[in-house]
């Protein structure tokens, strides 16, 4: 090249700086990256838009996500009062028992009975499948407050009645249990005769319970109970088994109230000891199946069965009923006395004893009857 800027090799013009080129590509590559973010953009908004259209489609259309089996663990569900399916079905959820409302909403929806939702507390698990869950709402109900009662004196026959009403365990489960002794804890001294035997006391119907379960705790409580009071040692001071003294503190159970016990069992034992029938209506009773008063009729009292106390000496063979402590331990500890005779008002209900018949008959007309 010369000082005048021609090029000698070529005879053209000199070429331009290098650095002229970079500054006329510039706005290329501006706009290439522009396409790449607007095409990033649009990507981006086609993706998020199909997830939001599937996540939709599957919300709408889809199966409701479900939990399978019975589940595990214990929940405690409060159905208020006035509730319905649907807003049962977002409780349920919240509390994991169910894995999504819909699924428990749809198998409500599904039941072709319709079944009615009563309020109430429920004992039911977590993780269940939708179908499980609303079993445990209807046909297979165990309440979380559920109890039985057995109140003092109860017999069999009661306590297999309120059994069957306040929980969901069977009559025929309850006799069959009843009928297999060893099942139940039921002690050799019963010879298989669970009367007496099933505590007087209020039970917690725990999940799942059974007829077996149940009736256990019952013998156990009373088996407990007894022990406590060492019952077997004391019986035997005073000259009678177990057996015997359930079987006094039973009948004390229907005879006199439980300030009188102590001197019902009094009664009962100065008759035993001097050969005297006890005569007790309540021991027929329990063979006729009377309830509600205090008196028996000349059939009645006629009838042979052993626990016809009027017919045959001595204590019928077995309770006639489920006595509680008080009624044992007043059976365990009589107060001293010779009465032989006791007769209760029947509109006071307070009880008069004698230690002779002439005092006796006068005890009966003064509570207006004649004995």
């Amino acid at each position: 090249m010369t000082e005048s800027g021609i090029d000698l090799v070529t005879g053209g013009e000199p070429p331009r700086p290098a650095r002229g080129r970079r500054r006329a590509e510039k706005p290329k590559k501006k706009r290439r990256w522009l396409k790449l973010v607007v095409l990033l953009v649009v990507l981006a908004v086609l993706v998020g838009g199909g997830l939001w259209a599937y996540g939709w489609a599957q919300d709408r259309f889809g199966a409701a996500p479900d939990y399978s089996g019975e589940g595990s663990g214990e929940v405690v569900v409060q159905v208020e009062s006035g509730a319905s399916w649907r807003s049962l079905s977002y409780d349920l959820e919240e509390q994991d028992v169910v894995k999504s409302a819909k699924a428990f909403y749809e198998e409500a929806l599904d039941d072709p009975d319709q079944a009615v939702l009563q309020a109430g507390s429920y004992q039911m698990r977590e993780k269940m499948s939708a179908a499980a869950a609303y079993r445990a709402l209807t046909t297979d109900i165990i309440k979380a407050d559920a109890t039985v009662a057995v109140p003092e004196g109860a017999r069999v026959d009661d306590i297999v009645a309120s059994i069957t009403e306040k929980t969901q365990i069977s009559q025929a489960d309850l006799e069959a249990a009843l009928a297999d002794p060893a099942s139940i804890g039921l002690p050799d001294i019963a010879a298989g005769n669970p009367e007496g035997y099933l505590y007087p006391a209020t039970y917690t119907i725990d999940p799942g319970e059974t007829a077996v379960t149940l009736l256990s705790k019952m013998v156990a409580k009373s088996l407990e109970v007894t022990a406590s009071l060492d019952i077997e040692g004391r019986a035997a001071a005073l000259g009678y088994t177990t057996e015997q003294v359930l079987t006094v503190a039973s009948i004390l159970e229907y005879e006199v109230s439980n300030d009188d016990f102590a001197r019902g069992a009094r009664v009962i034992y100065n008759r035993l000891d001097s050969g005297m029938p006890l005569q007790m209506d309540s021991t027929v009773h329990y063979v006729s199946g009377r309830s509600g008063d205090v008196f028996t009729t000349d059939e009645e009292r006629a009838a042979d069965s052993p626990y016809n106390t009027y017919k045959y000496p001595g204590l019928p063979p077995g309770p006639i009923g489920s006595p509680g402590q008080a009624a044992i331990e007043a059976a365990l500890n009589p107060e001293a006395g010779d009465w032989v005779y006791f007769v209760a008002d029947p509109d006071t209900g307070e009880t008069t004893f004698a230690e002779t018949y002439s005092e006796h008959q006068q005890n009966c007309r003064d509570a207006g009857f004649s004995c």
